[in-house]
């Protein structure tokens, strides 16, 4: 994966080779997640976000970037509205670190300090690879899920997923070669597994220890235990999304053959 990216980012490098800028910055803001312990609403913010890119600028409208981010972000069914959730009582933490090769479109032509245009709205797709490790609280430590292997998985789930980010943003001269943006980017990931959450519940018989504990958290709350072997644990949807909300700061090296 980490030479499919450097691919991509030859690739759309090589783009119009004859008027390029370069273009460096980085991004705060925050992160959400789309999965088993939050269903319906896809812009529920939980956690942070943060970022570097490098970015080859090519004609005013399109440009190719490698991206670093870092994004936390959690849910537990305790704090949600649908009383089957808070029976179920599970939760968890994630903070997944991502590296991407993304193309970039812009609407208006933007060259900073340059261009005709302030500002444009942009979009963006990509491809990038990104590690996850979910982790919970209990009895007040942090514990981390994937080698417990809570749903009785033959093997522990892997730490890593190959993503596919898209996006939309708006971008802003405010003097100068420096940019303001702003933008919210989905990452479509091939595991469902950000939340350790998806499938049914374990033979407990099969289990050890803490795995057994954090494999059904129910009767923590009600003391009564649902969660019995085989029945519904997660949503069965094959992958969990997760979102960066992203506030931009850049810097653009315009060269003189920029201006033509």
């Amino acid at each position: 994966m980490p030479k499919i990216l450097l691919f991509v980012f030859l690739l759309l490098f090589s783009y119009h080779l004859q008027a390029q800028t370069w273009e460096i910055g980085g991004s705060l803001g925050a992160a959400g997640y789309i999965g088993d312990l939050n269903i319906n609403n896809p812009v529920k913010v939980s956690g942070i976000s943060g970022g570097l890119f490098v970015k080859r600028n090519f004609d005013g409208y399109l440009s190719a970037r490698l991206t670093f981010s870092y994004g936390k972000f959690g849910a537990a069914d305790s704090t949600s509205s649908s009383q089957q959730f808070r029976d179920r009582n599970l939760s968890f933490t994630d903070g997944v670190k991502e590296v991407s090769a993304i193309g970039e479109f812009n609407f208006l032509k933007y060259i900073p300090d340059a261009g005709p245009n302030k500002f444009t709205p942009f979009i963006y797709a990509g491809i990038g690879l990104t590690s996850y490790a979910p982790r919970t609280i209990y009895n007040g430590a942090s514990v981390d899920l994937r080698e417990l292997k809570t749903e009785g998985q033959p093997a522990p789930y892997g730490g890593h997923t190959a993503v596919i980010p898209y996006g939309v943003g708006i971008k802003y001269n405010i003097a100068g070669k420096f940019n303001l943006a702003a933008d919210i980017g989905y990452r479509y990931t091939f595991t469902d597994y950000l939340d350790d959450v998806s499938s049914v519940y374990a033979d407990k018989s099969k289990l050890n220890g803490i795995a057994r504990a954090l494999s059904d958290r129910s009767g923590e709350r009600t003391g009564t235990y649902i969660g019995s072997v085989g029945t519904q644990r997660g949503d069965f949807k094959p992958r969990d999304t997760y979102f960066l909300i992203g506030f931009s700061i850049s810097y653009t090296f315009v060269t003189q053959r920029c201006y033509y």
